[in-house]
């Protein structure tokens, strides 16, 4: 089908379809890498349509019209991005009206633009004619189906319903796997800030406050920084209810933070404790335990190391623990969404398959390790840790304030 073509089938169908020219940057993700991964899955396209892979195959973009909602009118905000293996120079992107706004401001590097779409349906018609009108073998397109609404699919089989459409999630999650240099120092500045707004909070709060307030006071402190709050799990005293609540902190109970903050994309997780007082001995063997299983889980991480290894580290200590019947261990991938490649084993609670349980880690992986015990006297006791991969090792990221930090006893 000519452009021509695909322009009249779209105008029967009673909407536009307007592709303009833009100025064309490299892509800033690996191109080769990605048709290399296209090719293992025989896959000709992509049409991309999460937020967060159009955020990275856009280096970093995100519309900020939609960032807390996509629902308009009838239907709801989808972008797309079409992909063609092997042809960067025939991507387009596909978005609302009022993302002209952001081109004007140079923000696209891909080939062709289409700012007309107002619904699901449209987004997908418009990709379809697109990817119709390049003359190009087009067997087999890969798509994102927990991010492809139903009324989506539906409009993409009609304009191509020739074609064979299979899951491409996996292939975009490997582009992502290992991280840049500069996500890498977007999700080292995450972690430092978010640990920083938590020290900040247990400083500033000490007897009375309620669990609820503590949580608004970590989203202040988070803003502040230059961060985009995501949430905050909070537990205090004996209790191991992790939901913001009236619930009071009282002297000699601890509290435990863990918190997500975004950070220009990409998210810090981390969990840090703090005490009203002082941590008696028994608290301290308990933090200490922790520590210890996430310094053997650490110890191991190279490139190279498989899952399996780092699991194996860490489970051997928690073993020898008093309370390893209670505690837990779990080690996976982030980045720009929390459990991502590299997945290190499918005894996680999200549920996945762990493909690097018994594959190799490489470097510019991340890394959460995180251990707990939720403990029935002494209340909700973790840390949560990321580490990046690097070509000897690791280096830890927010690797502060892992102690019994004190709030404020006044």
């Amino acid at each position: 089908m000519s452009q021509d073509g695909a322009r009249q089938v779209q105008e029967s169908e009673g909407s536009a379809y307007r592709v303009e020219a833009a100025k064309s940057d490299a892509p800033p993700f690996d191109s080769a890498h990605l048709d290399e991964l296209m090719d293992q899955a025989k896959l000709d396209a992509l049409i991309v349509t999460s937020k967060h892979n159009i955020q990275y195959m856009l280096g970093g973009y995100r519309f900020f019209f939609f960032d807390y909602s996509d629902a308009i009118g009838l239907s709801r905000y989808l972008p797309a991005l079409a992909y063609v293996r092997g042809r960067p120079d025939l991507a387009l992107y596909i978005g609302n009206g009022m993302e002209s706004y952001e081109r004007d401001h140079g923000k696209f590097w891909v080939p062709h633009l289409d700012f007309t779409t107002w619904s699901t349906a449209d987004s997908m018609r418009i990709a379809a004619l697109h990817l119709a009108s390049l003359g190009v073998p087009l067997g087999r397109i890969g798509l994102e189906r927990s991010f492809l609404p139903a009324d989506a699919e539906a409009a993409l089989r009609s304009a191509l319903p020739h074609c064979e459409y299979a899951e491409a999630v996996m292939t975009l999650e490997e582009l992502r796997a290992c991280k840049r240099p500069e996500e890498l120092a977007l999700v080292k500045e995450a972690s430092t800030r978010v640990v920083d707004a938590m020290l900040a909070v247990f400083a500033g709060h000490g007897a009375g406050a309620t669990k609820a307030e503590i949580a608004e006071a970590l989203r202040l402190e988070e803003v502040m920084r230059g961060l985009t709050f995501e949430y905050c799990l909070i537990a205090a005293g004996a209790s191991r209810n992790r939901a913001p609540s009236d619930q009071a902190w009282r002297e000699g109970e601890v509290l435990s933070l863990d918190s997500g903050g975004n950070y220009r994309g990409y998210i810090g997780d981390l969990c840090r404790m703090a005490i009203l007082g002082d941590p008696d001995a028994e608290l301290q063997d308990i933090l200490a335990d922790i520590d210890a299983i996430q310094q053997a889980a650490r110890a191991p991480i190279r490139p190279g190391v498989t899952g399996r290894e780092i699991y194996e580290s860490a489970e051997a200590v928690l073993a020898r623990s008093p309370h390893r019947d209670g505690m837990r261990f779990v080690a996976h991938g982030m980045g720009i969404i929390p459990h991502e490649a590299p997945r290190l084993s499918s005894r996680a609670p999200v549920p996945y398959p762990g493909e690097y349980f018994d594959a190799p880690l490489r470097a510019g992986m991340v890394l959460s390790i995180e251990t707990t015990l939720p403990h029935p006297k002494r209340g909700f006791i973790k840390l949560e840790d990321t580490l990046a991969v690097t070509a000897d090792g690791w280096e830890a990221y927010g690797d502060h304030g892992r102690g019994w930090n004190r709030g404020n006893s006044g």
